[in-house]
């Protein structure tokens, strides 16, 4: 995949718009209450075109919109990418646990067994798995990182976490995963 080519640009750009959909959404906006308070003066129709996708959004535009949602840039583009399947590995994954272990396909026991214990520590649910947790799990279960990634992106909160609205999500180290693996 390479960034460059139009239709990863396509996909970047819906999914980040519907990223921030998802925000407004959260907060129970319109899209005239969030185009009121950018300074920018940005209309409706051009908020609709960022949400669709049909209008790519500079980086000064992500960070004005985001202040104005009260969410993260870097947790808008995350999720998208996330939601998206696009550069995995490279991702600090969401995963909602309630819905990895709700997931009617069949799963690797120590997986579930993961998700279980997570989820007795994290009764919200939400973590953030950093790309060496990921890494470090992928090699307790046996598979490649990248499929890994792909699988748990497909457990991404349905919704903006109250810590994704703010930055302070809860992150997984590798470390908290497997304490012997703890750099020396």
């Amino acid at each position: 995949m390479k960034v460059q080519d139009k239709s990863v640009a396509n996909a970047v750009a819906r999914a980040i718009g519907e990223e921030l959909r998802r925000a407004r959404d959260a907060r129970g906006w319109t899209r005239a209450q969030v185009v009121a308070l950018l300074p920018s003066g940005i209309g409706e129709r051009t908020l609709l075109s960022y949400e669709h996708g049909t209008r790519q959004l500079s980086v000064l535009r992500l960070l004005e919109l985001c202040e104005a949602l009260g969410v993260t840039a870097s947790s808008v583009l995350n999720l998208a990418l996330q939601r998206a399947r696009l550069l995995l590995e490279n991702l600090a994954l969401q995963v909602d646990l309630h819905a990895l272990l709700n997931d009617q396909r069949p799963q690797e026991p120590p997986l579930a067994q993961w998700a279980s214990n997570k989820l007795g520590r994290h009764p919200d649910g939400i973590v953030e798995l950093v790309p060496a947790a990921v890494l470090e799990l992928a090699d307790v279960m046996g598979c490649e990182q990248s499929e890994l990634a792909a699988r748990l992106s497909r457990f991404a909160p349905s919704m903006p976490t109250p810590g994704s609205l703010n930055g302070a999500g809860l992150a997984v180290r590798v470390e908290q995963l497997c304490p012997d693996a703890a750099p020396e």
